[in-house]
């Protein structure tokens, strides 16, 4: 068989189209993902839960298929991960807390992982996350830390930060990710990948989440062709899910090249976001490019003020029922920044939370009312670039917690809109920043096709191996 270009470059399309003539098996994709985690792995902790044998057996039982021509689903023999917040048969889900036990039984696929594995997809492990995915970066008391394959010194982001590097160094091409504040959005503008949580409910999550009506499962890969692959996969219905909505009924393939048509709002600081300069001009710059392509493109602030104590309190309610399964003796186990935010928690009121159901829906309808007038909004998905690991916040800012620092991703949690992070280049730092793309509910095709005519137009590199400095 022969390689036009090295396996640990390849995207998940390109791997199925060698499949499809014979020119690659799935062993040799499966091999070659294997071997550079073992090399690459200790360096930034992507992988909390590696499964050798496993992936394997089923990169062989894909072969076979394929020499057969009879490959069982769209995703046959695509090595692949799962977050370690996911319930998978056969690996252990410890969610990054010595709370959890490691004797399983593991015995039960979640949809997403079923759902992969039906499509033939080999997963290859469970990618780190921090403790029961409770904040934006990712180090946990069970496995340690996850660092950003750019600079090892800096952090990977969270909550699925291991996704994320895994995603940038094509540990595996295809990454599960979850988002209930920014939890695929800030690892994927941290890394330079690709990361899009779609429109609320429609990847089914069971068990549900701590954060029911915040949390989206979604797709983190190097490529937009990629993750339209996992969504055409796992956006169907299951009925462990009562919050699902309804399925897609068509492929969410967006067939523009440009953005002719595209009625763009852009955002540089939604007027009340403090915005690093280095991270400020290459947003603009990427903007720029936007209209370049075609797009309409329009300077307008969304128009509302700062949710962030309305997220909290839904986010800290979600903490505190949480930890009010655990002992006090497992409260002593829990990273000391899960446990604060549950005892604010515990503190809110009924009369507090149902007011900020309220809240919620107001800015669900503002938001709609906005997208009657541009298709999409366009904003940086960070204010600043990737900062030291093993802090919350950056070093020397004086901020308290960490959805301090990402005040462009939770507001579209709580409207439960599709929302993207496409790499748009580097800040003079040398990190990655994301462009945040967000769309109105539902019309997550959108999001893509914007995505996926920037990424074609305007590639972005990433790096061969961890960036190790002193």
């Amino acid at each position: 068989m022969t390689r036009h270009r090295e396996i640990a470059e390849m995207s998940g399309v390109e791997l199925l189209a060698h499949y499809r003539d014979k020119r690659l098996s799935p062993v040799e994709a499966t091999e070659d993902a294997l071997a550079r985690i073992e090399r690459f792995n200790p360096q930034v902790n992507a992988y909390c839960h590696v499964d050798p044998q496993g992936a394997l057996d089923a990169a062989k039982a894909s072969e076979q298929r394929w020499f057969k021509g009879q490959p069982c689903g769209a995703l046959d023999g695509v090595p692949a991960s799962i977050k370690d917040l996911t319930l998978t048969r056969g690996m252990p889900t410890r969610k990054g807390s010595k709370t959890t036990s490691a004797s399983g039984p593991w015995d039960v696929d979640a949809p997403f992982p079923a759902f992969m594995r039906n499509a033939g997809a080999v997963l290859l492990g469970k990618t780190t996350t921090p403790e029961f995915g409770w904040k934006g970066v990712t180090d946990n008391p069970l496995y340690g830390i996850t660092r950003n394959p750019w600079d090892t010194r800096t952090t990977a982001g969270g909550s699925s930060g291991g996704a994320a590097a895994a995603a940038s160094l094509n540990l595996g091409v295809l990454h599960q990710g979850s988002d209930a504040g920014g939890s695929i959005r800030i690892p994927c503008a941290f890394t330079g990948t690709f990361g899009i949580k779609p429109t609320f409910g429609y990847v089914p999550q069971w068990p549900a989440s701590a954060m029911t009506i915040l949390s989206h499962l979604g797709p983190m890969t190097r490529t937009v062709d990629d993750a339209l692959l996992m969504l055409q996969t796992v956006a169907r219905p299951d009925a462990r899910d009562g919050l699902a909505g309804a399925p897609r009924s068509t492929p969410w393939l967006p067939q523009s090249t440009d953005l002719k048509g595209l009625r763009i709002a852009y955002s540089a600081d939604f007027g009340y976001v403090k915005v690093q300069p280095q991270v400020a001009r290459v947003v603009a710059r990427a903007v720029e490019r936007l209209a370049q392509l075609g797009a309409d493109v329009e300077q307008v602030d969304p128009g509302f003020s700062d949710p962030l104590e309305l997220f909290n309190t839904l986010w800290f309610a979600g903490a505190a029922r949480l930890a009010g399964q655990l002992s006090q003796e497992q409260h002593k186990q829990l990273d000391p920044g899960l446990l604060r935010i549950a005892r604010q928690g515990e503190g809110i009121s009924l009369h507090d939370y149902t007011l900020a159901l309220e809240a919620r829906a107001a800015l669900v309808a503002h938001m709609a009312g906005f997208h009657r007038r541009y298709d999409l909004l366009v904003s940086p998905m960070l204010p600043l670039t990737a900062f030291a690991a093993g802090h919350n916040v950056p070093p020397g800012s004086g901020l308290g917690e960490w959805m301090e620092w990402t005040p462009f991703s939770y507001p579209f949690n709580l409207t439960q809109q599709p929302a993207a992070s496409v790499p748009c280049g580097f800040a003079e730092d040398g990190l990655p920043v994301g462009l945040q793309v967000v769309g109105a509910r539902f019309a997550d095709d959108q999001v893509l096709r914007l995505c996926r005519a920037y990424e074609q137009a305007f590639p972005s590199p990433h790096p061969q191996a961890p960036r190790i400095k002193d």
